[in-house]
């Protein structure tokens, strides 16, 4: 392609970026078209890193080939890619000037070749909301997207307590997009710019490996945003027709099943700790975090309550018959409705819960992280089906008369589930308290897969 070789000198940018003064500068100030080689993108295809460089050169007129025979994993490894990434990472540019890695600083660059380009923005403001955009695409959705995608397809190993809070860290991004689509067609601005080539690229893989239409239904701007973006004509030209993904890729069973012995190894590194012989330096931490408890819980200031929450969890422990006739009536007997309060959850996404063991993991990490709220707390969760996709649900009985804001600050799980205060005035409501304490089943027509307890 036959290119003007210009400095990148825009008065709107505020001059922003510039580039060396060279001779193909100077003979272009003279309006001397100048043949100039395409840019070598070394990378594989199809690969959403690679396409970010692809779709900007097409939108910006700048001619960029994709080395042939590149081969992942050897290419890459040889001395003289790793003169141009020492760390041997894909993509990377090469250029007149010197090699360019990191697929958004390669995009940027090629978009900085054509002056004026309306793909940076058409002023300041504009170039810096371009700038916040890309930046949320890669932390917000490309990382909390690539942590839940590479494990499923076996690229990384598979680890629930990292899967769900990918997962759910994924769904906060989408929904705050979401709702800046509601009112936006594009990312900035009324025409496509380089954060909107990042962020479809960064959903693309997503889109056709693991984000099932049950998954995106819930976010129906950037299902439209998606479409849009997928079907402009620089952007089909190079991606091809997208097709969403029609269930999630499952669990590689060979990483799952080696997990939990990692899982153990560091409870046994503890073990030291019981050597006598060990100086009092090493109890000096533990000295250390001692203040810590100090700071005094907000519900530590409630007013006293009738209701003993130790008294009921050794109820609940100790009946092992007649549990009606004894710990249910034993609950309405302490129960405290100014002191406590129940709550019914209700987990958001239970048509992802296709595996029984992830979805039993799930809701294990979510007690486990419950952990901090032990002194404040009773809850139990029924994993309810024989068949997938299960069914989570649970009731927790909380201090005071909200759900104590520090569980909602320091669990995310908390967010993951619909949740619903108690009405102990409706005999309906108060009957399915009873059904979930004692593990009743079938459960709303429904056989029980488990039923855990958080005491």
């Amino acid at each position: 392609m036959l290119l003007r070789e210009e400095l990148f000198k825009s008065p709107s940018m505020n001059n922003l970026s510039k580039t060396k003064l060279s001779l193909s500068d100077l003979v272009s100030e003279q309006n001397i078209v100048v043949a100039m080689a395409p840019l070598m993108l070394y990378g594989p295809l199809p690969h959403k890193n690679v396409f970010k460089a692809l779709i900007a050169a097409e939108y910006s007129g700048v001619d960029v080939e994709v080395v042939k025979d590149f081969e992942f994993g050897v290419t890459n490894k040889s001395p003289e890619f790793l003169k141009m990434n020492p760390i041997g990472k894909i993509p990377v540019l090469e250029t007149p000037d010197g090699p360019v890695f990191e697929s958004n600083a390669i995009a940027r660059y090629v978009a900085r070749l054509k002056e004026g380009n309306p793909l940076l923005g058409s002023s300041l403001i504009e170039y810096g909301h371009i700038e916040q955009w890309i930046d949320f695409s890669t932390l917000e959705v490309d990382s909390n997207l690539s942590r839940w995608m590479y494990p499923r397809l076996g690229y990384m190993p598979f680890v629930p307590q990292v899967e769900e809070p990918a997962i759910a860290g994924l769904k906060r991004a989408l929904a705050a997009l979401d709702s800046y689509l509601a009112s936006n067609t594009y990312l900035v601005g009324h025409c496509v710019t380089l954060a909107d080539i990042i962020m479809t690229c960064n959903l693309s893989m997503g889109w056709s490996v693991i984000l099932t239409k049950s998954f995106t239904k819930d976010f129906p701007h950037v299902e439209r945003y998606f479409w849009t973006m997928v079907n402009q004509p620089n952007v089909v030209k190079l991606l091809g027709e997208v097709n969403q993904a029609e269930s999630i890729p499952p669990v590689p069973s060979a990483k799952v099943a080696a997990k939990p012995k990692e899982a153990a190894k560091p409870k046994a590194k503890s073990e030291p700790k019981k050597e006598p012989s060990k100086p009092k330096a090493e109890e000096v931490p533990e000295q250390d975090e001692a203040p810590k408890p100090k700071a005094k819980n907000p519900l530590d200031s409630l007013p006293p309550s009738t209701m003993i929450l130790d008294e009921w969890k050794r109820l609940y422990s100790n009946t092992k018959t007649n549990f009606r006739e004894v710990a249910i009536k034993g609950f309405w007997d302490m129960y405290d409705p100014e002191g406590y309060s129940l709550w019914f959850c209700d987990y958001k996404y239970n048509d992802e819960n296709l595996v029984s063991f992830v979805t039993l993991n799930k809701v294990g990490g979510f007690l486990q992280r419950m952990d901090l709220a032990r002194k404040y707390a009773f809850g139990k969760m029924l994993i309810i089906g024989t068949e997938a996709p299960f069914k989570v649900k649970g009731l927790w009985l909380f201090r005071g008369q909200e759900i104590p804001q520090f569980i909602m600050d320091e669990c995310y799980d908390m967010e993951l589930y619909e949740w619903t205060k108690v009405d102990i005035s409706d005999e309906n409501q108060k009957e399915r308290v009873n059904q979930m304490i004692e593990d009743q089943e079938p459960f709303e027509g429904e056989a029980l897969l488990d039923a855990k307890c958080f005491k």
